[in-house]
């Protein structure tokens, strides 16, 4: 068989067993097999990083490879049979689950729709297989990391006219101003520091507020910090800087030793001020903190060290679940101990209000917005 035709062959097999493997990933993968060689596990681990798009590929990638570069000899024809691929809309309700075939092949718009609901529902509200769907939502989320203006400068076109880099340039044409040089003030990721209840009062929500700190963890690992409220403090950002979702959420777990506890809010801020955010963690970040405002130690305590944070911090943010229901009134004696050093209270209970979230992270990091407190 003739390599090029052989491999192309496998790619249309996968593409049959339902993959999406369009002519640009198949260019890419007679790419990386010409760089790696022909070695069987060389080309295995080329197409795999080059022809799977999805964690559902991986199974029908490695039935394919096996029955294409096995011992047997195969032939160009297209492998057994396509295999299922499940929809990327999960079944959201129970009536979906045990529906009929017609059912199962609803329109891709319905399916939308359902999405859309439950990016609005409330997080402690999903049953089981709302949770997977979920999951695989914030999966997918790409949060754009916040930025703050740099001391150095670059040059751009369109910036402000640079009088040194343009006299250096008329001392090599000669004197003569034949090309005027502009540049703008360069731009450096502003530190976003999560401080995540996860008391049991918050126990309903904790799953999916750590997986979000994942993904936003993942997006700029560098300069993202993530802390776990409760009985004490815990920082699990080196956990949660693992590709893989689960197993960066089973790491974090495990390093929590008071999940579903009682919650001291001002005692564990008085530690992590006085271990990380005096020392520079929390100086010019953006403090989010994700939490129900029960608190069970001093409310005058939470009063002074949230004081102290907001003296430190950039903006800070609480993002409480309770504020997304109609009719919520901030009583309780942590959020009006609080709210006086609260930039923004904002709803926490869905992924909608996640994503809000992170739009008021970005909006508060830049110089111009901040320091306005209001509540939604």
């Amino acid at each position: 068989m003739h390599t090029v035709t052989g491999l192309v062959g496998f790619a249309r097999a996968l593409r049959h067993s339902g993959m999406a493997c369009g002519p640009t990933r198949v260019q890419a993968f007679l790419a990386a097999v010409e760089q790696v060689g022909f070695d069987r596990d060389a080309i295995y681990w080329a197409g795999r990083l080059t022809l799977c798009s999805d964690p559902d590929d991986l199974p029908r990638y490695d039935v394919a490879f096996e029955s294409w570069f096995g011992a047997a000899e195969t032939s160009a024809e297209p492998v057994g049979h396509p295999l299922p691929r499940p929809s990327q809309i999960a079944a959201l309700t129970a009536a979906d689950a045990s529906g009929d075939e017609g059912e199962a092949d609803r329109p891709l718009a319905a399916a939308a729709s359902d999405a859309e609901v439950l990016r609005r529902r409330d997080l402690s509200e999903l049953g089981v297989p709302e949770r997977e769907h979920l999951r695989r939502m914030l999966a997918v989320l790409r949060p754009e990391p916040p930025t703050r203006p740099a001391l150095r400068r670059r040059r751009d076109k369109r910036g402000a006219l640079s009088s040194r880099a343009t006299l250096r340039e008329m001392l090599r044409s000669g004197g003569e101003p034949v090309r005027l040089r502009r540049q703008r003030r360069s731009r450096r990721p502003r530190r976003v520091v999560l401080l995540v209840d996860v008391s049991g009062s918050m126990s309903p929500y904790a799953d999916a507020l750590l997986r979000f700190a994942h993904v936003v963890v993942r997006r700029s690992p560098a300069s993202t910090e993530v802390f776990t409220l409760g009985t004490r403090m815990t920082r699990v950002s080196r956990q949660l800087r693992q590709r893989d979702p689960e197993a960066a959420l089973l790491a974090a777990s495990r390093a929590v030793p008071d999940f579903s506890g009682g919650t001291r809010l001002g005692e564990t801020l008085r530690v992590f001020l006085d271990r990380w955010g005096q020392r520079g963690i929390a100086r010019g970040s953006v403090v989010v903190l994700f939490s129900d405002g029960w608190e069970r130690g001093d409310a005058t305590e939470l009063a002074d060290q949230m004081r102290r944070l907001r003296r430190l911090a950039r903006a800070v943010i609480w993002a409480n679940p309770h504020a997304g229901h109609d009719g919520y009134l901030p009583v309780q004696s942590g959020i009006v101990a609080a709210m006086p050093h609260v930039d923004r209270m904002v709803a926490g209970h869905s992924l909608r209000s996640l994503e809000d979230v992170w739009s008021w992270v970005r909006r508060l990091s830049h110089p111009a917005v901040g320091g306005a407190k209001c509540q939604d």
